[in-house]
């Protein structure tokens, strides 16, 4: 059985080969990263973005590990999820991507 079940982005399955205009967001709205964790016990879970951590907490297994920011600036960044549990350990990179202006249209 898998550590992370399922990773989500803006509530949306993270695929890193779909189009990134799926996840973006305009500056200052509230990006949201999910990873949905199998087993028992207690799992170690971070985000780091651009040397920083955005979220890191323990999560009770089964559960999920929620992470909430936003930036002020535009431009892509690439932040690294890790989780740590049951002896193993997860790591994925997620693409983020901020925009100058929500899109009209």
């Amino acid at each position: 059985m898998a550590l992370v079940k399922l990773v989500k982005l803006n509530n949306l399955q993270y695929n890193a080969n779909r189009d990134p205009e799926f996840y973006r967001r305009p500056v200052g709205k509230e990006f949201r990263l999910q990873a949905v964790l199998n087993g028992t016990g207690s799992a170690k879970a971070r985000f780091v973005a651009e040397g920083k951590t955005l979220c890191e907490t323990q999560v009770r297994m089964p559960g999920t590990f929620d992470c909430r920011f936003h930036y002020d600036t535009a431009g892509t960044r690439v932040g690294t999820l890790s989780i740590e549990g049951n002896g193993e350990t997860f790591s994925q990179d997620i693409r983020i991507d901020t925009t100058e202006h929500a899109w009209v249209g």
